[in-house]
């Protein structure tokens, strides 16, 4: 899985799934441009703590000018482009109802659908044969009850921008895919990790699927990782879950020790 001499752009690397993944792909050998609204120089120093080569610009890449700014770049910092990683989100309210605001919810499309879009379509002059996309959505996106309704309608949107952008991209040799985090332990989700540690809960947390637990920002940066590199390379229009399970079973009460 070796990205050596690639050049890989990262949305929302200031921290979480995108810093992990931004870490995941220096490590491979590739050169890495970490983006965010915020500052993500804290990221960009611990590359190059690595030993890897980085860069860092804070823009908002959900915008026209933010998305050909950051392309721009790290097309002149590193001379090419290779690996996209379209990962910057937010999560709007958690409420499941219908009481969002038409601004709010559009607030949520506009981060989390119309950025990897225009992400997309600012990089795809400088990809060529071989690179790679990949998009952040959500195990949100494939079913109800893992997010609020704006975020879940946004990362299926996601899914779906995936799914016809790798049409679209047909015959160039540019392969587009997606990962679906389930609860992963990154700033997004600090609160409830945090109230669960407060209230003595810690354990229940990933209660719902398999593995009982949630997940680490670097467990979807492997996968991150894989659908950069040419492991991965007759991977294209896909969705990898990477949630422990949970999508894949019907959540149940199981039965208490001793029976009951």
């Amino acid at each position: 899985m070796t990205l050596a001499g690639r050049v890989a752009l990262v949305t929302g690397a200031a921290g979480g799934i995108g810093r992990a993944s931004a870490r995941a792909l220096s490590a491979r050998g590739a050169a890495v441009l970490a983006v965010d609204l915020k500052d993500p120089s804290e990221t960009v120093a611990l590359i190059r703590g690595d030993g890897g080569a980085a860069e860092g610009l804070a823009t908002d890449c959900a915008t026209e000018a933010g998305a050909a700014a950051m392309v721009a770049q790290a097309v002149a910092s590193f001379g090419r482009l290779d690996i996209l990683h379209a990962n910057a989100g937010i999560s709007g309210p958690l409420n499941p109802d219908l009481t969002t605001g038409a601004a709010e919810f559009a607030e949520i499309l506009r981060v989390n659908l119309i950025g990897p879009w225009l992400a997309i379509r600012a990089a795809r002059p400088h990809l060529g044969a071989g690179a790679a996309i990949v998009c952040t959505a959500s195990v949100a996106g494939l079913a109800a009850g893992a997010g609020g309704l704006p975020y879940s309608a946004s990362k299926a949107g996601v899914i779906n921008l995936v799914q016809t952008t790798a049409a679209a991209l047909s015959g160039t040799g540019i392969r587009v895919n997606a990962v679906a985090p389930g609860l992963i332990e990154t700033p997004m989700t600090a609160p409830l990790y945090t109230d669960a540690r407060a209230r003595g809960r810690e354990g229940r947390i990933g209660q719902l699927n398999p593995l009982r637990r949630g997940g680490e920002a670097e467990e979807v940066a492997e996968a991150v990782a894989f659908l950069a590199s040419d492991a991965a390379s007759y991977v294209n229009g896909q969705v990898i879950v990477v949630d422990g399970g949970l999508s894949a079973s019907l959540p149940f009460a199981p039965r208490p020790a001793g029976g009951g």
